[in-house]
């Protein structure tokens, strides 16, 4: 009957070391990534200040991190109705750290109807990879991201260059 207690007790002990353990963890083994994702109508320029690009809410943005050359981690977030998302991801996966200059995050898509064309303008359709973060204080380490756009079908220019040849 002792054993049978003493058995209980440790494992409630572990499993609460083990919970303290993951809700405990410090800031300094994530990251955190925002920005904003807006529509821009393109008979309106595309200062979103003056101009009033709108943000659009449920737009999905990812991030993707690669070792060499093999995706290690893959998260996303959804916007709010601001535009604004933030994806939180551990600095270790898989007992290796990641390096964020190994992420890019891009544009994934939006729930607009009609602003629904991802434009590169502020690197959202190829993807801005991690370069310097903009917060890096005690526990946080944060990069704010500049705002990617969607635009309208009518905005959207067809890529008319001719394609390379390889001879």
């Amino acid at each position: 009957m002792a054993k049978m207690v003493f058995l209980i007790i440790a494992s409630a002990l572990l499993m609460a070391s083990m919970t303290m353990g993951i809700a405990g963890a410090s800031n300094d083994e994530v990251i955190h990534v925002g920005g904003k994702v807006l529509c821009q109508d393109c008979t309106q320029g595309w200062n979103e200040w003056l101009n009033g690009a709108k943000p659009i809410k449920g737009s999905r943005v990812s991030i993707t991190c690669f070792d060499r050359s093999r995706v290690v981690y893959y998260g996303s977030d959804e916007t709010d109705e601001t535009g604004e998302y933030e994806i939180t991801l551990n600095k270790y996966n898989n007992g290796k750290k990641l390096n964020p200059k190994d992420c890019f995050v891009r544009l994934v898509s939006s729930p607009d109807p009609v602003c629904n064309i991802a434009t590169n303008f502020g690197g959202g359709q190829k993807g801005v990879i991690l370069d310097r973060p903009t917060t890096v204080y005690r526990d946080i380490t944060k990069y704010l991201l500049g705002s990617f756009y969607y635009t309208t079908p009518m905005c959207d220019e067809p890529d008319t260059s001719e394609p390379e040849t390889k001879y």
